[in-house]
């Protein structure tokens, strides 16, 4: 598999892109970070993941990695910052189909009231030359998937509470 750069959350300011979707959830950061945690439920709410599997064993934190499976795209991660209940962050340390030389996800919860959770979901990269000649195109794709991923969480805890 085609290895990708590591990076920390200074990639945050010099990445040439970044996603930033912000969403509030119905739930407590820690109901929130069970979720996140669960393997299973991944697929569920994220629909562009068809498998996540943590080669890691729990208890998980800074040093967990995990393989996840979007359809045909396979990416293998590290996390390197973990606060639990609060915020992770992971970059991609490789990938089967190398559209980024770097990538950062990081995935921060803010309480907002007692069953409110403010989700912010951040996604930096350096794409490669095949998705850097897409151009808007490849960008607004990405934008979307990442935007998408934000609100099917939402959706799917809504109905797990039956909100509408």
């Amino acid at each position: 598999m085609p290895k990708c750069n590591p990076a920390s959350l200074e990639f945050l300011e010099t990445a040439p892109c970044i996603e930033i979707n912000t969403v509030d959830l119905p739930a407590t950061p820690e109901e929130i970070f069970a979720l996140f945690e669960d393997g299973d439920s991944w697929p569920k709410w994220y629909k562009a993941i068809t498998k996540v599997k943590w080669t890691s064993s729990k208890p998980y934190g800074v040093g967990t990695t995990r393989t996840v499976n979007l359809g045909l795209l396979s990416v293998d991660e590290y996390f390197f910052e973990w606060q639990t209940n609060q915020r992770f962050a992971f970059y991609f340390t490789g990938t089967n189909l190398p559209f980024v030389k770097t990538l950062v996800e990081v995935y921060d919860l803010q309480p907002v009231n007692a069953d409110t959770t403010r989700f912010t979901y951040t996604v930096a990269y350096d794409p490669t030359f095949p998705l850097t000649i897409s151009g808007p195109v490849g960008r607004a794709f990405l934008a979307r998937t990442f935007k998408k991923a934000s609100l099917s969480l939402q959706k799917y805890l809504k109905q797990q509470r039956n909100l509408k």
